[in-house]
């Protein structure tokens, strides 16, 4: 029988920004011929699971193979799908598993959406990577010094507090996209709503800002310059109904700073490209879309 071991390598790096559904067809066995491996990164977003990527699993299926590793550097999240849910996990119970990782401390963080959306993230610190996806209001409040790619997912709405949180831990953000159709209960231009304790959030270096998928309400949040501050954003992806009403049809002059500086507009919809122009002065290209994947 021909021995598919590769026992020579000593250093293995695997970084893959897509997800996945092949990682137990593909990934596992892969690693599992890595007998000789001193040296381990991972970072991997799986799908299409019937049970969460766990400490248990990772030292069954992979560690175990691996006499000689002495350093892994992971982060991994796993997503469930599925009609019926047995008992749910949390944090700590995942947080349990992880007994024979090379004494890494490792971050757990897991969240049901629903009976059909659920994921779980599990990394090693201190948190290496530049990307981080799927991040939920219930992630945990760190600084992640590293990452310059982020997107926020929930059916829960975001608080103002949130925003705050992702600006500190995200120091250094270059690319921020937001999925959630559900706002808090406040009316977006209605001053009497608004906390007078809150306080303009920044992100300094934040140049790209997705909101294809956002509530008309964090379209408000971003570019009303009374909220956020973005001094580097170049690039914005939004619906264009969605824009104008937040604009108010490119006239309101609190949202007119933030699109000042925008060089690249890609909307979901047709556009006035006589009003766009003078609201985004320094537009250099545009995209339209009937619908933005």
């Amino acid at each position: 029988m021909l021995n598919n071991d590769l026992p020579n390598l000593k250093v293995f790096s695997l970084t893959s920004y897509n997800d996945t559904d092949q990682y137990d067809m593909l990934v596992v066995p892969l690693l599992q011929r890595m007998l000789n491996l001193e040296e381990l990164t991972l970072y991997l977003r799986v799908t299409r699971r019937t049970t969460f990527i766990d400490g248990t699993h990772i030292y069954n299926k992979i560690l175990i193979h691996m006499l000689q590793l002495h350093t892994f550097t992971f982060y991994i999240s796993s997503e469930k799908r599925i009609e019926v849910l047995p008992l749910r996990l949390s944090n700590s119970d995942i947080q349990r598993t992880f007994t024979n990782t090379l004494n890494r401390q490792v971050v757990c963080s897991v969240h049901y959406f629903s009976d059909f959306d659920n994921i779980c993230h599990v990394f090693s610190l201190p948190f290496t990577f530049d990307h981080l996806e799927k991040i939920s209001n219930h992630f945990p409040n760190m600084i992640f010094n590293s990452v310059t790619y982020l997107t926020l997912y929930d059916i829960n709405p975001f608080q103002y507090k949130f925003f705050v949180q992702i600006a500190q831990a995200f120091p250094l953000l270059n690319y921020l996209s937001i999925n959630n159709d559900e706002p808090p209960s406040l009316n977006i231009y209605n001053s009497r709503f608004i906390d007078k304790s809150w306080l303009t959030i920044e992100y300094p270096y934040l140049t790209s800002l997705d909101l294809s998928f956002a509530h008309i309400y964090y379209i408000n949040q971003f570019l009303n310059e009374k909220k956020t501050i973005l001094p580097s954003l170049n690039e914005l992806i939004v619906d264009y109904e969605r824009l104008k009403v937040v604009t108010k049809n490119f006239t309101r002059e609190k949202t007119r700073r933030n699109c000042a500086t925008v060089k690249r507009l890609s909307v979901k919809g047709s556009i006035n490209l006589e009003n766009v122009y003078r609201y985004f002065p320094l537009l250099l290209n545009y995209e339209c879309y009937s619908n933005i994947i």
